[in-house]
């Protein structure tokens, strides 16, 4: 056999091609919705997946105001953070979040799904949630795809 046949192929930024995917977020679940979209961005679909490597693809994700949780999560889940301050506990509910700023729901659910560090924070950079269905990304060509064709 051939010593050479045994190698094997690393991808890296140079060999790497990133497309653009416009996923629609209306009446998905927030939960899986946010798995595949890291999955996508990972880049774990490919087969050519190096961990230390960025090369997933960009994903556009439209109707963030649409999504659903099961159950009653929707008024009984809250998102707590801190101000910095004494006494700056902020609690809210997905319905308020909603009303306020629909598209933070799931860019918390995704970054939760995201390696942590210089990787993770990197890969944010690659998905854009937007409330409507407009968006700035048309000459980009994204390719609309169906999350259930995406194993995560």
């Amino acid at each position: 056999m051939d010593a050479l046949s045994y190698k094997t192929v690393h991808a890296n930024k140079a060999t790497t091609q990133k497309k653009w995917i416009l996923v629609d977020a209306e009446n998905e679940v927030v939960g899986r919705l946010a798995s595949k979209v890291a999955v996508i961005l990972l880049g774990k679909h490919k087969t050519d997946y190096t961990p230390h490597v960025d090369n997933g693809d960009n994903v556009i994700i439209i109707n963030a105001e649409k999504v659903r949780f099961t159950g009653n999560k929707m008024q009984d889940k809250e998102y707590v953070r801190h101000t910095g301050y004494h006494g700056g506990q902020r609690i809210a509910t997905p319905k308020q979040w909603i009303s306020k700023k629909p598209t933070e729901i799931l860019t918390w659910a995704i970054h939760g799904m995201l390696p942590k560090g210089r990787m993770g924070r990197a890969l944010n950079t690659n998905v854009f949630i937007y409330a409507g269905t407009d968006h700035k990304h048309e000459a980009q060509q994204p390719v609309k795809i169906d999350l259930k064709t995406i194993k995560g």
